[in-house]
């Protein structure tokens, strides 16, 4: 299960470790928004979350902090990706220009963008999660949990999933 900010990483390391493990990848906001970042009915999108994770394997990209306990708990992994804000921001609009193809975690209709909305809640972020964190590791100590706040932690994440040096 990999959670954190929007612009942090998130879909582009999943999609690697996808690629990698052949695992299923399930990116939330495909599941959370419906047709033009409409949001999908709560208990829809809970109900979606449950079937997921009632699988024997899958990789999970993304947030919803209501939910986070229904992933987290059975999750063997969990990687929190808790890049800086000024890196996240810059990431965000630098992928209105450069996404990659490839990574297919949008719902249909929406688009890259950046909202105020989008922006204050990468701001806010932290406080939202934090005391969610603490209360879930303390819960289920027996679920490995990484926190990974730069591109160097990163690297010694791929040299343990992807075998590199």
């Amino acid at each position: 299960m990999i959670f954190g900010r929007p612009g942090s990483g998130k879909s582009t390391f999943s999609h690697k470790l996808h690629k990698q493990t052949n695992l299923p990848l399930h990116h939330l906001d495909k599941h959370f928004f419906i047709k033009n970042w409409q949001e999908r009915d709560k208990q829809e999108f809970l109900d979606i979350q449950q079937s997921i994770v009632g699988q024997n394997a899958w990789i999970i990209d993304g947030n919803s902090i209501k939910s986070l306990e229904m992933r987290f708990c059975r999750a063997e992994f969990v990687l929190h990706f808790n890049y800086p804000r000024w890196i996240c921001y810059a990431r965000v609009f630098k992928r209105i220009f450069s996404k990659n193809a490839e990574i297919d975690d949008r719902a249909e209709g929406c688009r890259e963008g950046v909202s105020s909305k989008l922006l204050q809640y990468i701001w806010t972020y932290q406080q939202r999660v934090e005391a969610s964190i603490a209360y879930l590791k303390e819960k289920y100590p027996e679920v490995n949990f990484a926190e990974i706040t730069s591109d160097q932690e990163l690297q010694k994440f791929d040299a343990i999933f992807f075998d590199e040096e």
